[in-house]
């Protein structure tokens, strides 16, 4: 909806100086896009939040703050990377940790699933005792199901859904990695990215794009511009014009 405002051909024509505050989430923000907004509107105040309706909506939230980017030239580069793949830091009323199969916590900057605990938790599923014991850990984490990554200051990288993960050859490949890298195309209007079945890596990532108009381009063109982009695994092996 964001990318929507900010492309209209006439935004420039609308007053929004009562426009105050502008909250994203649910999936994934185009680096592009969310920078572009900042850009066209500086007085507005974006807050990435992060939660599920098991944690009654948010449990980490990337603030303000985090949208402006001022500072050092180290202090920029390490906000323009949060603004890219973070969804912030824990709510003061909220335990998150990443986790392994094993359900340990793993190390900073290495990738886990992401679990929570709180008063912002649901105590269960409606009548289905089943299904609450599959969403905790033994020790009463929620199973959030999204994969990711905490760094030195305490921010979290989400990484992708683990059911969305596209496993080849034995390497997870995060759709929202590639999408991200072809959002920066300058010839791409939209993009999404899937697994399809291979024989022989079990998987292969295949990108869904939407041209901006009047342009054009070549699957071999989308596929070079990924792999100067990404590890040479992740890049698309198929691409799909729509």
């Amino acid at each position: 909806m964001l990318k929507r405002v900010i492309d209209h051909p006439e935004f420039d024509k609308y007053d929004l100086s009562s426009l105050r505050v502008i909250t994203y989430g649910a999936a994934p923000m185009p680096f592009e896009v969310i920078k572009k907004a900042i850009e066209l509107m500086p007085d507005v105040r974006f807050i990435n939040a992060f939660g599920q309706t098991e944690t009654a909506s948010t449990i980490t939230m990337l603030g303000p703050e985090d949208h402006i980017i001022t500072g050092t030239p180290e202090e920029k580069e390490k906000k323009l990377k949060r603004l890219a793949s973070s969804i912030g830091r824990p709510m003061s009323d909220v335990e998150v940790r990443i986790i392994d199969e094993e359900g340990k916590e793993v190390p900073v900057g290495e990738v886990g699933e992401i679990v929570a605990r709180g008063p912002r938790v649901m105590g269960g599923y409606w009548k289905d005792p089943e299904k609450t014991a599959k969403a905790f850990t033994k020790d009463g984490w929620l199973h959030t199901n999204d994969t990711g990554y905490i760094d030195e200051d305490g921010y979290i990288y989400l990484s992708g859904r683990a059911d969305d993960l596209i496993i080849r050859g034995g390497e997870n490949i995060s759709p929202e990695e590639v999408e991200n890298a072809l959002y920066s195309h300058p010839k791409i209007e939209e993009a999404a990215v899937i697994g399809v079945p291979d024989p022989e890596w079990g998987q292969e990532p295949m990108a869904v794009v939407v041209l901006k108009k009047g342009e054009k381009a070549t699957d071999e063109e989308i596929m070079e511009y990924c792999r100067q982009k990404l590890s040479s695994f992740k890049r698309p092996r198929y691409v799909a014009f729509i």
